[in-house]
């Protein structure tokens, strides 16, 4: 494939500008529809590099952290192996015993097989329990942990699928009671799935170029309960897709340009019917809260799925709302030296987060350290004021240097 030097900077613009789309519709008289799941923990960019781009990282070059993002894309690292361990400091404006620790790596079994696993632990800190007299029944330390297990294989020369397993454990009130009821640690299992595809192309001027396209659907899974009730939630399954751009410029100076779109594949809630004094709500003979738009959020986990794609009370328009984009960028000098940019939208309705991302990257030899630094834009973030960063550790090339 062949493209001129204008057609060139044509792709690249409209690239970068692509996820701006779902910006533009109006956001006159819109009412906040949150979606809320469980374990919400699973979304948050475990890795310093991704989270230095603005969360993208399904089509873009693969690491140790890519079971996280696209377990697919592994069949293209260039290390037969790579570990790395990534630390998130959380709410840090506010304690400081709160972080999401990462830890993931992968192995090639030969060109056309890969294995990786990983293991993600969120420490909530320090929690004083009290009951109804404020007396305090104890200091606890609420956790939630997650381990993945992933294989891929390539189906073609440009062409591999992923697919990834998950254990899920939340303990988050030891065992306390919540309204008269004891709470119990959730779990779940859960799957993802996901596809990868690229090809190298020709650009004028460039010494070499590489298109790229992700999709995977991740935290397909049972939903999670913290009592002895019927009552069940949702875990964030999750669908995000979208491409990205490689480029050397020449033996120095490369770039990679990507944009990924993210949707919720779970029930967004519903408007609940109200009385005339709009005070409390109308049920039906059944006992049933009625529903005055959208859709009943109490169904299965795979009828949740396909519902979540026409289940908004504002019909297509809050569908779309619903799609979260990232853009991101990065530059390496001699592939020694990084710098890293990108943007985060969420609709106003649906959260409201928006943010602009920083990091920069070192590689020496057999190790590299990357790091990231997040600045909201509409509202406070949990990862405001914090740096994170990401070990990453190259095996090929300490086996080199010992020879």
């Amino acid at each position: 494939m062949k493209l001129s030097k204008i057609s060139f900077v044509l792709v690249t613009v409209a690239f970068l500008l692509s996820g701006t789309i779902t910006a533009q519709i109006s956001r006159s008289q819109l009412q906040l529809n949150t979606i809320t799941t469980a374990v919400p923990f699973l979304l948050i960019a475990p890795d310093s590099r991704a989270g230095g781009m603005g969360d993208v990282g399904v089509a873009t070059p693969a690491d140790a952290a890519s079971i996280h993002w696209n377990s697919a894309k592994l069949l293209t690292a260039k290390p037969k192996m790579g570990l790395s361990v990534s630390y998130a400091p959380w709410l840090r404006a506010l304690v400081n015993d709160i972080n999401l620790a990462y830890l993931a790596g992968y192995y090639k079994l030969d060109n056309q097989n890969v294995i990786s696993t990983s293991l993600r632990y969120f420490s909530l800190g320090s929690i004083t329990f009290t009951d109804e007299l404020g007396e305090s029944r104890g200091d606890y330390n609420p956790h939630e942990f997650a381990i993945d297990a992933s294989w891929a294989r390539l189906l073609s020369n440009n062409f591999s699928m992923g697919i990834t397993g998950r254990y899920i454990y939340s303990n988050l009130t030891l065992g306390q009671y919540v309204q008269g009821q004891e709470s119990r640690p959730g779990w779940s299992v859960a799957a993802d799935l996901s596809v990868f595809y690229q090809k190298d192309i020709r650009i004028n001027g460039l010494e070499k170029a590489n298109i790229a396209f992700g999709a995977v659907v991740s935290n397909i899974g049972s939903k999670i309960s913290y009592t002895e009730t019927t009552t069940r939630d949702f875990i964030p399954t999750q669908l995000r897709f979208g491409p990205a751009l490689s480029m050397d410029i020449d033996k120095h100076n490369s770039f990679v340009f990507g944009v990924d779109f993210s949707k919720l594949l779970v029930p967004t809630p519903p408007v609940w019917a109200r009385d005339s004094t709009g005070s409390g709500y109308l049920f039906d003979p059944a006992g049933n809260r009625m529903i005055q738009s959208g859709k009943d959020p109490n169904v299965s986990v795979v009828t949740g799925m396909l519902q979540s794609f026409y289940d908004a009370p504002g019909g297509m328009s809050e569908e779309l709302r619903e799609i979260n984009f990232g853009v991101g960028v990065e530059y390496w000098y001699d592939k020694q030296f990084c710098i890293r940019a990108g943007y985060f939208h969420e609709d106003n309705t649906k959260g409201d987060r928006k943010f602009v991302t920083f990091g920069a990257g070192l590689k020496y030899s057999v190790f590299g350290l990357d790091f990231a630094y997040l600045v909201p834009i509409r509202q406070r973030n949990p990862l405001e004021n914090t740096l994170r960063f990401t070990l990453v550790f190259d095996f090929e090339a300490f086996a080199a240097t010992n020879k």
